[in-house]
């Protein structure tokens, strides 16, 4: 029986900057597309729709102009995207993953699928 592993780094762009950025950790963050449009990436908090936990409602796509105003409201802190480092980070992640697995099947830049030998059931 083949096994297969599916790899989905949640919020890939706020882990990634958080990383390198600490002052980023346990606090709303969100990341925004290119020319800093839209938001294209967020944490937990910044998604939930739980106001009683802090969770802000950020909707994925939203403007930027609609969600400024949370900078200073809630402490939302934005980040423009870098997709150089993004790119650094998804790599050593692979480097990692490469140490599970004969193959991988790579989906995007924070979605892989793990190919492991077969198993017994």
């Amino acid at each position: 029986m083949a096994v297969f592993c599916l790899v989905d780094c949640d919020c890939f762009y706020v882990s990634a900057e958080r990383l390198f950025d600490p002052t980023l950790i346990g606090v709303p963050v969100v990341a925004l597309s290119n020319s800093d449009g839209c938001v294209v990436s967020r944490c937990p908090i910044a998604k939930s729709k739980d106001s009683s936990s802090g969770g802000l409602g950020i909707k994925m796509g939203a403007p930027f102009f609609e969600i400024k105003h949370l900078m200073k409201s809630h402490g939302l802190r934005v980040v423009s995207s870098n997709y150089a480092l993004y790119q650094e980070v998804s790599n050593r992640v692979m480097r990692v993953l490469e140490t599970f697995a004969p193959r991988i099947e790579v989906y995007s830049i924070d979605k892989n699928k793990l190919h492991t030998v077969d198993v017994q059931s």
